[in-house]
Order: structure tokens, then C-alpha cells, then sequence
């Protein structure tokens, strides 16, 4: 389980960020920015934080309100125009900065970034961790609060543009999301550099 050891070597005021939409074919690539006030939250109402896809859909609506209410939090985004302009690790890049510079307050002392990229233009000295939404309590938590974002992102495109399935798929490469585009055309919400997304291709 993840924790807050990271945070509490590092010291001062540290964000955890990360991000979820990188691999669909459609719609924004999400980032979140979290700063855990107080370990003790940990106990409750924190208590059972974790990597996002471990979590069940329940549990991750439930720990994303309480990080809401006790947690310092920013979401960032970068469009599918955005995707298609500067690529997606780029994008997501851009998201991330969106994120950390959202956050309300002084800027963060330290931010911990999951995976092994370091955005640059931060405003403030990072550290990259591989599987840090496994390690870091705030990084877990903002993993939560990217993937719920995001997923609300995808109910609401889903009412408006049926057929899709996209509040089943969260719009990733599915044979579903396929075919629908085949028989349905492309949105303006798709990456229309994602393999796939032009029929033919």
C-alpha cells in the first residue's frame, strides 16, 4: 500500500500528480495535482488509498469525494486538438503543468510524478516514480482523482454522442469503439492521429 514516507523525506509542501486518458482514442488526456495536508488523514477518512485501477468504481467515487473535501487539489487537461498538435506525451506533459499550477496557494516545494518522465517547466523541483500511484499516498490519490475526472468526462460525451459505448469503454481502442467509428464516423472529440481513429488508415 502506498504511503507517505516519500512525501514526509522530501518535506515541506509535496503534490503528488498523475494522469489517466493517455491510450484512448478519444477525448482529453487528464492530470491531477494533490497535496495530502496531514498523514493523519490517512487513518481516516483516507484510509484504503491506492493505485486507482485497484480500486473499484465504488471505492474510487468514495475516496475521491473525501480527497475533495481534505485534500489541496487541481485537475489539469489538454484537448484532442492539443493530442493531435504536439503528440500525446507532449499533451500529457502540458496537462500535468496545467495541473500543478491550478493548485491553490503557494507553489508546491516538491512535486512526485508517476512513471519516468519529469514535465518539463514545472515550477518547482520533481522527482519521477515508476508505479507511484503503488508507493506515494499522494500521487495514489491524484491518480484517483484523474481517473474519476476523466471517466465523468466519458458519461457525459456518452449521452451525447451514442453509439459508441463510451461510458463502457472510456473511449480506449476497443473492437466496440471501432466498429462504431466505422459505421458512425469520427467526433470532434476524437485524436485524429491515433491509429484507427481515420478508417483506412
Amino acid at each position: 500500500m502506498p504511503d507517505m514516507s516519500i512525501e514526509a523525506g522530501l518535506g515541506g509542501r509535496t503534490a503528488g500528480v498523475d494522469e489517466a486518458g493517455r491510450g484512448p482514442l478519444v477525448s482529453d488526456v487528464v492530470a491531477s495535482a494533490v497535496i495530502i495536508p496531514d498523514a493523519a488523514l490517512l487513518d481516516s477518512p483516507l484510509k484504503g488509498i491506492n493505485d486507482s485501477k485497484k480500486l473499484s468504481e465504488k471505492r474510487r467515487l468514495l475516496l475521491r469525494d473525501a480527497i475533495m473535501e481534505h485534500c489541496i487539489v487541481s485537475i489539469g487537461s489538454a484537448s484532442p486538438r492539443e493530442i493531435d498538435e504536439i503528440n500525446i506525451l507532449q499533451a500529457t506533459f502540458l496537462a500535468m503543468r496545467r495541473a500543478v499550477a491550478g493548485l491553490p496557494g503557494e507553489v508546491p516545494d516538491h512535486v512526485i510524478v508517476d512513471g519516468n518522465r519529469i514535465p518539463p517547466g514545472l515550477p518547482c523541483p520533481a522527482t519521477a516514480l515508476v508505479k507511484g500511484d503503488s508507493k506515494s499516498s499522494s500521487v495514489a490519490a491524484a491518480s484517483i482523482i484523474a481517473k474519476t475526472e476523466r471517466d465523468a468526462i466519458m458519461v457525459r460525451l456518452d449521452a451525447e454522442f451514442p453509439g459508441y459505448g463510451w461510458a463502457r469503454n472510456a473511449g480506449y481502442p476497443t473492437a466496440e469503439h471501432y466498429d462504431a467509428i466505422r459505421r458512425l464516423g469520427i467526433t470532434p472529440h476524437h485524436r485524429l492521429t491515433f491509429k484507427g481513429v481515420i478508417v483506412g488508415a
